[in-house]
């Protein structure tokens, strides 16, 4: 049974503003589909007994050490901005159907 149906693939492509044919949402609908099942093969792997870890080698990153320096005013970063409301950037809305 698909995980992935053609409706949520061409639900996606709309959020993504991606213009996609038939065949390429069901062509997408059956890869999305194969790679669900090939990562949810992970969760059947029996992994007691396996010490959690955030990384496969141990990693002892040398830190900096924090210094201040001097940044970018407000006005200063906002200055070549095409639009600007309240100290703040204005930018188009990306999300939604308006």
């Amino acid at each position: 049974m698909s995980e992935i149906s053609r409706d949520e693939v061409a639900h996606l492509a709309m959020l993504s503003r991606l213009a996609l044919s038939e065949e390429e949402l069901e062509q997408f609908a059956a890869q999305i589909d194969k790679i669900v099942d090939s990562v949810s093969a992970v969760g059947k792997v029996d992994a007691s007994g396996v010490e959690p870890m955030s990384h496969p080698h141990s990693v002892d990153a040398p830190m900096r050490k924090d210094v201040i320096i001097p940044t970018l005013t407000a006005e200063q970063a906002l200055d070549q901005a095409p639009a600007v409301e309240e100290n703040r950037f204005v930018v188009p809305q990306i999300l939604g159907d308006e």
